[in-house]
């Protein structure tokens, strides 16, 4: 996996599919590549398929293309993530077939040129009958298989020889396809990866790309493929098909005006974007929470008339689904749901739920949580909630154009913006304010929520912005930390209660971008095992706000420092926590009840930032992660 872009049109289009890449370079990948129906320059002649690949960054690329001279009217183009293969050039996208018995080394032309998005799943099946038909495999991908697969149906028309080959193909992919025949034709097909069509301002011109944001600034014309969807970009025409191969109609998969981000964000004073990011939390929040005067339901309705009201007042229970990052605000909103609104919640994570065997209960409300809205183990999770009998969908999620959001009855956007940095920062915060209103919704529906209560948690969220500015003052203690953390290669965060999941995102920003091996518990598990890890290389950093498990917490820190543990206590300003040897203490600037993982979430964002710094990794694009996960 990782970004597709592709063309046809009637001018160079190699800058534009470079361009494309550099924009969904934050991502992350380990590999990056470009073919196109080559061309002399001032002639449309199509010289045959060529491409250029490379395992350094977009700019080498970009270098590349321009020493060569790499000119065409029709191209793909592709960031690859590993899945299959290690990150080496032969593995990287395009990949070519050049027919059975043949080739890079026989001198022969490549007939087809393929990128692809996902994971094939009976790709060693699909190698051995392609190799006993005398194809040579040159990679260690799964992706090669579908361009040999494209060659040996083959028969004049690539429309349908993609048409053809994906019946056979099992797993999740989008693709973009050339054939040598056919200079002025690319030939795309998703199932279970995202992928769509761009309409260009010349009526000549039109693009594929997995993202939006791949072709904003070129066109903002967008037409979003469904699963199953096969399309065909020739100059000056397109036309789609569906999963059975009828043609669609233009108003089936109509053309959307979409604003997407459309160049690279400007850094400012900050040295990365993740840093830029911890610091507009604020404002992500207050976009967030913009125009909000009263609890209703109507927050929650769905963009096709779906009415939230109609859906809480039948539900029960909630069940929500997610990963990662996601996964932790999911855990957080738990306790949230069932002291608040007194609703029975589970969180699952994403990629395991639809591989047991669960007890459906159909009054369950699926809540999804996903910063893309394009996370390829939610999105199943979703549909196999849905295969179950559990209808009543809502979406937690930063894009309104996902799939996710098109995939569920209700949705809440989150306004965090585009979120460069891989790590998620700003994102988080926002589902945990999306899931926060939620809370207050159901309870209210449900008869537990009083007027003043709405107000007094009104108050407190139109009050975070100004909250969170106090937080992210206190970078320069946490600098001081991150010092210490730099020379170390294991830690371990504790939390209690609503703050436990807070742990679990601390240590996991940690891990992501320093490479710490770091691990989370409930404090009160300690002397159940993980104490026996405790000692003075052990850094435990311990979120302590005052509430009523503090007494409790204090306990569990003293089983540290009887160990000869070093504390690094984030504690509220009334928990009397004094600094001492081996107990370092940062005081946040107030207890915000409820609310408080919004807020002691951030410092151990700053945490892991800094010590990353200190130790010199790639902050924005840590090693062998992608900011999108679309396969599973």
């Amino acid at each position: 996996m990782c970004g597709i872009v592709a063309s046809v049109s009637n001018r160079n289009i190699v800058p534009l599919l470079v361009q494309g890449l550099q924009r969904l370079e934050y991502r992350g990948y380990d590999s990056c590549g470009v073919a196109v129906h080559r061309m002399v320059s001032g002639s449309p002649i199509s010289q045959g398929l060529e491409r250029t690949r490379s395992t350094a960054r977009v700019a080498q690329l970009l270098a590349q293309v321009q020493t060569e001279d790499f000119q065409g009217l029709t191209g793909i183009a592709h960031t690859r993530w590993a899945t299959h293969g290690a990150p080496a050039v032969a593995n990287a996208h395009p990949h070519f077939s050049y027919g059975p018995g043949l080739d890079a080394g026989s001198g022969v032309p490549a007939r087809v040129a393929l990128v692809h998005n996902g994971i094939i799943e009976n790709y060693e099946e699909l190698r051995r009958q392609l190799q006993a038909k005398g194809y040579v495999f040159t990679s260690q991908t799964d992706t090669e298989v579908i361009g040999h697969l494209v060659d040996s149906l083959y028969n004049g028309d690539l429309f349908e020889a993609v048409k053809a080959a994906r019946t056979e193909l099992r797993g999740a992919y989008a693709i973009a396809v050339l054939h040598k025949d056919e200079p002025h034709r690319v030939v795309g097909a998703r199932a279970g990866s995202p992928l769509v069509l761009g309409v260009g301002r010349d009526e000549n011109e039109f693009f594929l790309a997995s993202d939006p944001m791949a072709i904003a600034g070129v066109t903002d014309q967008i037409v979003y493929l469904e699963e199953g969807d096969l399309v065909d970009l020739q100059p000056g025409r397109y036309w789609l098909a569906d999963k059975t191969g009828h043609v669609l109609l233009p108003e089936q998969r109509p053309v959307k005006t979409v604003q997407a981000f459309s160049g690279a964000v400007e850094l400012g004073p900050y040295r990365h974007y993740m840093q830029k990011e911890i610091f507009e939390q604020p404002d992500a929040i207050a976009n967030t929470l913009d125009g909000i005067s009263a609890i209703v339901p109507e927050l929650f309705d769905g963009a096709d008339g779906n009415a939230a009201w109609r859906v809480f007042k039948d539900i029960d229970r909630v069940l929500i689904l997610a990963c990662g990052t996601s996964y932790y605000s999911g855990c957080t909103a738990k306790y949230w749901l069932e002291s608040i609104a007194g609703i029975p919640c589970s969180v699952e994570v994403a990629s395991e739920y639809r591989y047991r065997t669960s007890v459906p209960e159909p009054r369950t409300l699926v809540v999804t949580i996903s910063q893309s809205g394009e996370t390829a183990d939610t999105l199943a999770a979703l549909r196999h909630a849905q295969s179950l009998g559990l209808t009543q969908t809502l979406t937690i999620c930063n894009v309104a154009t996902s799939a996710m959001v098109r995939e569920c009855k209700l949705r809440y956007i989150t306004r965090a913006g585009v979120e460069i940095g891989v790590a998620s920062t700003k994102a988080f915060t926002t589902q945990l304010a999306g899931l926060f209103l939620l809370t207050l919704v159901l309870a209210q529906t449900k008869g537990r929520l009083t007027e003043a209560q709405e107000q007094d948690y009104l108050t407190a969220m139109r009050h975070l912005p100004m909250a969170l500015q106090a937080v992210l003052a206190l970078e320069p203690q946490i600098v001081s930390w991150a010092e210490d953390f730099a020379k170390r290669e294991n830690a371990l965060f504790l939390g209690r209660g609503r703050h436990y999941p807070i742990a679990l995102e601390g240590a996991l920003k940690l891990k992501e971008i320093s490479y710490i091996h770091a691990e989370a518990y409930p404090a009160g598990e300690l002397k159940h095992g993980p104490l026996a890890l405790v000692d003075a290389a052990m850094p435990v950093v311990t979120v302590a706000p005052n509430d009523e498990l503090l007494e409790k917490l204090k306990s569990n820190m003293q089983e540290v420092r009887a160990r000869g543990g070093v504390l690094y206590v984030l504690a509220d300003a009334d928990t009397h926590i004094e600094s001492a040897e081996g107990l370092h203490v940062i005081r946040m600037p107030e207890h915000y009840g409820a609310l408080s993982p919004i807020l002691h979430v951030v410092p151990l964002q700053l945490l892991a930032y800094h010590t990353a710094v200190a130790r010199g990794t790639d902050v924005d694009k840590p090693r062998n992660l992608a900011k999108s996960v679309t396969v599973e």
